[in-house]
């Protein structure tokens, strides 16, 4: 079968990374396997309408992914493609895993996968290629066609029927084992048009820029993140899967840079000593890597951090989330600031770059515990502070807090789009005055900083980058004052 998976635009008010869906990489390789002819529609990148790729490719289905700031652009994506064919249009991802119904009751969408979705997808593949060798002319209507059944059996996916009649099957099992799934086909990207993983500090050819995922799932359940795709349990691959996949990528592709993007990568602190160990017996640790959504720092000793630095590591990241005790004991975060100060400390020591996640605007925040945050910030003092306004996102604890207590400021799921320097929703004496007022504070307190400033124009990465970097600045943070400050300071030292 033909088969074509698309990312919808991503429409962001500032220029930021651009890199290829790890979800759709999976995809495309385990429907290449399968035996299907195989493209990849990247709307981020690509300059032909999707009707002319339809009419084009002529597809036998269509596989979309969504999170929630892309979930109408997905649905539009859907509209163009029934203009042109009534071929079988199937939406996974994030949102819809949370919200299918909303989905699957818009005519254009006709089968929402929900959750982990390669072995889901394969057998949806496998019973439309089954129905169409007997069926000619078959159509999207007849996948849904009650009488048939075609879909009864098939776990992990929502639709509905010609007929009306909603169909929630139950939840697929997870895959078990990991390493039988193979690497992301990163061949049906057009790598020469993405950027690298970190463009704001690292200047890196972004066609050799690879992403790798070593592990799925997060036995945490803090109540700001959303892990409506993965489940509690925590899945690993072997260290050799992943040194294999590190030689592909490093050998055959070229990487001059690798991203880990697990949700909890060191959760097996042996696993990650293994691997390190295998990084450098096969003398891949010339080529560097980071860890994009940051690791446990409860986990990060000196001894670990150690090894993985001599194994490659050149960046590492921790959620801190907040720098006010009471609130980071109310998002369930489970870790004290004792230990994020000494993970910070650790890394330091072993020559590592580091990264800070910072959330203004939690619930039960006020201005002083944003003012905590801040201080705590400055304080671990990464070379890359991350400040982010509190966004709840279906599916998360924050999302039903709002709504039970407070007073949401999205009307569309567009505005949940990142970097627009708009709060999300009022709770209580937290107005949206407060949190933009003090999120903008947080990027002006710690970068401004005098030696922060001297740090930054230090780096060779920056010079490279610095028409981008500043772009981005003043447009997501700084008020004209701040600009101005913000320029003179940064020409002086360069003069």
């Amino acid at each position: 079968m033909r088969v074509l998976l698309i990312n919808p635009r991503f429409h962001l008010p500032i220029d930021t990374r651009t890199s290829p869906h790890l979800g759709l990489a999976y995809l495309a390789a385990v429907s290449e396997q399968r035996g299907d002819e195989v493209m990849v529609f990247d709307a981020d990148v690509e300059e032909e309408p999707i009707g002319e790729t339809i009419r084009r490719f002529n597809p036998d289905v269509v596989g979309i992914t969504a999170n929630t700031p892309q979930v109408k652009s997905a649905w539009r994506t859907a509209q163009a493609i029934k203009a042109v064919k009534d071929i079988p249009v199937i939406l996974g991802g994030p949102h819809v895993s949370v919200l299918p119904a909303e989905s699957t009751q818009r005519p254009e969408v006709d089968v929402v996968v929900r959750g982990e979705g390669e072995t889901v997808w394969i057998k949806l593949c496998g019973i439309i290629e089954k129905t169409k060798a007997h069926k000619p002319n078959f159509t999207a209507k007849d996948l849904l066609d009650p009488q048939a059944a075609l879909l009864d059996g098939l776990l992990g996916i929502t639709y509905h029927t010609t007929d009306g009649k909603e169909c929630h099957n139950p939840d697929h099992p997870t895959i078990a084992d990991l390493d039988t799934l193979p690497f992301p086909a990163y061949h049906f990207f057009k790598m020469n048009s993405y950027t690298n993983l970190q463009p704001a500090t690292d200047a890196v050819d972004g066609s050799k820029s690879f992403s790798v995922m070593t592990s799925r799932g997060c036995p945490y359940r803090c109540t700001f993140c959303s892990q409506s795709i993965m489940p509690v349990k925590w899945r690993a691959r072997s260290p050799e899967s992943v040194l294999a996949e590190w030689k592909h990528l490093v050998h055959n592709l070229g990487a001059l840079e690798i991203g880990v993007l697990d949700d909890s990568a060191n959760i097996q602190v042996d696993r990650l000593e293994r691997m390190a160990d295998l990084f450098i017996e096969n003398k891949l640790n010339h080529v560097p890597w980071i860890f994009v959504n940051g690791i446990r720092a409860n986990l990060a000793t000196t001894e670990l951090l150690s090894k993985l630095k001599t194994a490659g590591l050149k960046r590492v990241a921790f959620g801190v989330e907040s720098g006010d005790p009471d609130v980071l004991l109310s998002i369930d975060k489970k870790i004290d600031h004792d230990t994020i100060r000494q993970a910070f400390k650790n890394a330091k020591k072993v020559g590592l770059e580091t990264m800070g996640f910072f959330i203004i605007g939690l619930p039960g925040e006020n201005e002083e515990t944003m003012e905590n945050t801040i201080k705590f910030a400055c304080e671990v003092d990464p070379m890359i502070a991350n400040f982010s306004m509190m966004t709840p996102y279906p599916g998360t604890k924050v999302w039903e807090i709002v709504k039970r207590q407070g007073h949401l400021l999205l009307n569309d799921w567009e505005d949940y789009v990142f970097f627009d320097g708009r709060a999300r929703y009022e709770l209580g004496d937290m107005t949206a005055e407060l949190v933009e007022r003090k999120w903008k504070e947080a990027y002006r307190r710690f970068y401004l900083r005098p030696h922060r400033i001297v740090q930054t124009l230090s780096r060779r990465d920056f010079w490279i980058n610095w028409r981008r970097t500043f772009k981005v600045a003043f447009k997501t943070i700084f008020p004209a004052k701040e600009k101005t400050e913000l320029r003179q300071s940064v020409e002086t030292v360069a003069v």
